[in-house]
């Protein structure tokens, strides 16, 4: 999680929908097959929130996203010449290939990383380097809680919490060390 400024400053010098695929995959910690998958339906750019239909997430329940200021600048990019339903089009009016990223990796000489793993960069930045409470650290990656009781009165979304959290993600993201 440290690596990850530099790292995106480099993925943002990239060409192509994968790389902005993969830098929307990070910025909103969402799964790959969320993001390619993602329809212009589901977003609302002035509220910025993107909320995925329960049916594409892996717990079955709807999941609403706070998007910060640079991933709503990447959907406002791509809507400019967007001509399909998907946000991440492919050939044909489908989506993106879930490979795509793990293609653009590859092209990066970081063929060390996976897509998916961006959301264990995430968790352990959330974790070991922020005050964000574990329960919002969870819900924003879409974590279902193991703890049956637990889970029973957990009934909030605490998505105010996580626009703050998905804020700090971005700005750390953002963040380059000096040399």
């Amino acid at each position: 999680w440290r690596e990850i400024g530099p790292f995106m400053q480099e993925l943002r010098g990239m060409p192509g929908a994968a790389a902005l695929a993969v830098e929307f995959i990070i910025l909103t910690a969402c799964r790959t097959s969320e993001a390619i998958n993602a329809q212009w339906r589901e977003f609302d750019l002035s509220a910025k929130v993107w909320t995925i239909p329960a049916d594409r997430m892996k717990a079955g329940k709807e999941h609403a996203i706070p998007l910060s200021d640079r991933a709503i600048g990447i959907l406002r990019a791509l809507r400019d010449q967007s001509e399909g339903e998907f946000v991440f089009p492919g050939p044909k009016g489908r989506p993106l290939s879930n490979m795509a990223g793990l293609q653009l990796l590859k092209r990066m000489n970081r063929a060390d990383l996976t897509v998916h793993g961006f959301r264990s960069t995430f968790r352990d930045w959330a974790g070991e380097s922020t005050a964000h409470p574990r329960e919002v650290i969870e819900h924003a990656l879409a974590h279902q809680l193991k703890d049956k009781a637990e889970a029973a009165y957990q009934r909030g979304t605490l998505f105010e919490k996580r626009r703050a959290l998905m804020a700090d993600w971005a700005a750390y993201c953002d963040t380059v060390p000096a040399t």
